[in-house]
């Protein structure tokens, strides 16, 4: 396929305009995945105070993501969207102006975390329910693969300009040019349209009993949501807490030197997605878990023995190239195996699934920073990261799945 030719998914106008709408609000988030942590410690420099932030927002998004997914599957995805940006704004409006002030706290900033996490939980089911809708199956990776180019574009700038911004100016200005993305992003969704919704006459029991019903009977959804269970516990508490708090401290990375291994895993990723819109990838779970399992290992392992810039860039690049394979694939074996009428539920429980731990390896870290050391610690931690994410290999439904064949009517595999 020629490159000219993945861009050709654009002439969907309805895809069109939510990829644009997508492009604004990530150039906008990306700034703040960095700018945020350092936020919190320069309110209160620990781990702990980073560890509670992180895990009130991730806590808040597994509490009502099996909501959010209901939510997403009973009424039109684009207004939930829409909701969503515009409440996502405003929580970081509040938490830019509390930080240019001076007056932020840290239970106050948990308690926005918390708000924020919410808010995550509607938009992310209704997002990955909406592709489907605006594109065929047969343009469906390419719709995948080219919003993930986008999205690692702003990955690997945001980092930097992130860190330069905290370096420079401060944390609140990337909040608040985030918060200003979400309002463009809003408006930018007006023209997409979806055909009318059929709201269910059943109650949210029954559908999210229809929703587990359906992840529960892919064994390759499943075993992967639970690895990744096991996995986001470690990463959350290895890279989100501690490697903040391992940069802010060592002089050989620093701020912006983290800012430049963040900017290295998003260059990753952008090569990756661009590798992806040309190619189909033919077994692409086991791909993914291999470069996902050995790549982010490596990464913590280095944190904790090598913590320098360049080396930890380099392995930052090849952890975001295994990172964006399997995130691609990921998204289109459940865009092509699961039905589109309870998709957004199925999502919600690979939510819950995925991140319900997260909170646990956050604080877990955020206490263990100040009781073990560092290096050992994360070793420990790269190795059995690696070990679960290559023993999802011995399900032969992950290890031999395929893309659809394009006429393909049922899935060739549960």
């Amino acid at each position: 396929m020629k490159l000219a030719d993945s861009w050709g998914v654009l002439q969907h106008r309805d895809f069109r305009w939510f990829f644009l709408a997508s492009s604004v609000n990530r150039f906008g988030s990306m700034m703040t995945s960095v700018a945020y942590a350092f936020a919190v410690l320069h309110v209160d420099n620990s781990a702990s105070a980073l560890s509670k932030v992180l895990a009130a927002q991730i806590t808040a998004n597994v509490v009502c993501a099996l909501f959010g997914g209901v939510i997403a599957d009973r009424f039109s995805r684009r207004v939930v969207l829409q909701s969503t940006y515009l409440s996502s704004a405003t929580v970081l409006a509040i938490t830019a102006w509390l930080l240019f002030t001076d007056r932020a706290t840290v239970p106050i900033l948990v308690g926005l975390g918390a708000l924020a996490g919410a808010t995550s939980a509607f938009a992310q089911p209704a997002v990955h329910g909406l592709v489907p809708q605006l594109v065929p199956r047969r343009d469906l990776q390419q719709a995948n693969a080219l919003m993930a180019f986008v999205r690692n574009s702003a990955q690997f700038l945001g980092p930097v300009l992130g860190a330069m911004l905290v370096a420079i100016g401060g944390a609140p200005w990337a909040l608040a040019i985030d918060a200003a993305s979400f309002v463009v992003s809003s408006v930018l969704l007006l023209p997409v349209k979806l055909p009318g919704v059929v709201r269910a006459d059943t109650g949210i029991v029954h559908e999210l009993r229809e929703g587990w019903t359906e992840f529960r009977s892919r064994t390759w959804l499943w075993v992967i949501v639970l690895a990744f269970g096991a996995m986001n516990a470690i990463q959350s508490g290895a890279i989100l807490v501690l490697g903040p708090l391992v940069a802010k401290n060592t002089d050989t990375l620093g701020i912006k030197g983290w800012g430049w291994v963040m900017g290295a895993e998003a260059a990753g990723m952008l090569l990756m997605s661009l590798v992806l819109l040309r190619l189909s990838v033919l077994h692409p779970l086991r791909a993914g878990m291999l470069g996902i399992g050995v790549g982010a290992a490596l990464m913590i392992v280095l944190l904790g023995v090598h913590p320098v810039t360049v080396p930890m860039m380099i392995v930052a690049f090849c952890c975001g190239a295994g990172m964006e394979t399997f995130g691609t694939g990921w998204n289109v074996a459940l865009g092509e195996r699961i039905p589109p009428n309870v998709l957004s539920r199925v999502v919600s429980y690979d939510m819950v699934g995925s991140f319900v731990a997260m909170p646990i390896g956050m604080l877990l870290y955020g206490a263990l920073a100040t009781a073990v050391p560092l290096q050992p610690l994360l070793i420990a931690s790269g190795v059995v990261y690696a070990a679960i994410a290559l023993s999802t290999l011995a399900v032969p439904s992950i290890r031999t799945m395929q893309r659809l064949p394009e006429h393909a009517d049922e899935p060739l595999l549960s």
